[in-house]
C-alpha cells in the first residue's frame, strides 16, 4: 500500500471491476457465507527483461463450484455500514472462481462467433475470419490475445468491436508471448525463446555449464530399474515439461525430451541427470 505503483495497479484494477458491474452491495442474506479475497501482484516484464507493467488482480480464495453454487450466489466481504454487514454479492466471475475461465472463455467465444468468426476445432482458443480471399486469426490465452493475418481492415474492426466489447489494453506490435520472442526483419518474423531458455537454466543452477554437441548421449539405454535411486517427480515433471514446451521452438532437442518424457511416472536420478 505504500508503493505507488501497486496503488495505481490496484485502481486500475477495482476501476475495472466497478465498470463492469462485478458485484452489488447487498446485506449478507441468512444462511449464506461470505469467500475470502485477496491481492496478487505480477509484474509483467518486455524480452529484454524491463518492466513492461504492473499488474495487480483481486482473486476469490473460495471455490463455491464443488458445493454446487453459481457466482450469482457467491458473497465476498466488505465491511460494517451503519451497524449492517454490507457483501459483494458478485454478478459477474471473480478470479479464483473455478466458474471463472468456463464463464470467461465462454463470453467470449459467443462474442467471436456473433461478429463471424468460426473457432477452430483442432485449437479452440483460435478463432479465424477469412474475408475477400484474406484471412485474420485470434489466439488467446487467459485473457491475452494475438491477432495477426493479412486482412488489415478486418484486424482494425476486431479492435474496434472487442474494445466495445470488453475492457482491453493494446500493447502494440508483438514482441513477447507465452516465454517467447518475437522480432520482425525485413522479410522474416524470427520467433526465439532465449529468455524463457536462461530461466529454465538458472532454475536448474546450470547457468555456468559448457555446452555440448549433442542433447542426449547416444546408446543412452535408458529404462526403468527395480533398484533405481528415486528422485523428486514433481520437480522433474515441471523440467520436462518445460522442455516440451522449448521443443516446439528448438526441435533439434525434441528426440531426447521425448526420451526423458517416458519416464514421467517414475523418475530416477538417472533421469534426472539426463
Amino acid at each position: 500500500m505504500r508503493d505507488e505503483k501497486w496503488m495505481q495497479a490496484m485502481t486500475v484494477e477495482m476501476d475495472a471491476l466497478e465498470k463492469n458491474c462485478t458485484w452489488e452491495l447487498v446485506s449478507l442474506p441468512p444462511g449464506k457465507k461470505t469467500i475470502g479475497c485477496r491481492w496478487v501482484y505480477t509484474v509483467k516484464h518486455n524480452s529484454d527483461g524491463s518492466v513492461d507493467r504492473y499488474k495487480a488482480r483481486l482473486v476469490a480464495k473460495g471455490y463455491t463450484q464443488k458445493y454446487g453454487v453459481d457466482y450469482d450466489e457467491t458473497f465476498a466481504p466488505v465491511a460494517k455500514i451503519n451497524t449492517i454487514r454490507v457483501v459483494c454479492r458478485l454478478k459477474k466471475s471473480l478470479y479464483g472462481l473455478k466458474q471463472s475461465p468456463r464463464a470467461w472463455f465462454g463470453k467470449f467465444t459467443k462474442f467471436m462467433k456473433k461478429i463471424g468468426y468460426r473457432q477452430s476445432n483442432l485449437d479452440h482458443t483460435l478463432f479465424l475470419k477469412h474475408r475477400c480471399g484474406k484471412v485474420t486469426a485470434l489466439i488467446i490465452y487467459v485473457d491475452d490475445m494475438v491477432v495477426t493475418g493479412d486482412d488489415f481492415e478486418e484486424i482494425q474492426r476486431l479492435q474496434g468491436q472487442l474494445s466495445l466489447e470488453f475492457e482491453m489494453k493494446d500493447l502494440g506490435n508483438l514482441k513477447y508471448f507465452l516465454g517467447i520472442e518475437v522480432a520482425r526483419g525485413k522479410d522474416c518474423i524470427v520467433l526465439s525463446q532465449r529468455k524463457y531458455v536462461l530461466d529454465l537454466l538458472a532454475e536448474t543452477g546450470m547457468l555456468d555449464y559448457q555446452p555440448v554437441d549433442t542433447p542426449i548421449e547416444q546408446n543412452h539405454r535408458l529404462a526403468e530399474y527395480l533398484d533405481q535411486v528415486p528422485t523428486n517427480k514433481a520437480r522433474y515433471q515441471r523440467i520436462v515439461g518445460r522442455l516440451i514446451y522449448l521443443s516446439h521452438n528448438r526441435p533439434d532437442l525434441a528426440y531426447a525430451v521425448s526420451v526423458v518424457s517416458q519416464f514421467m511416472h517414475n523418475p530416477s536420478k538417472t533421469h534426472m541427470d539426463v
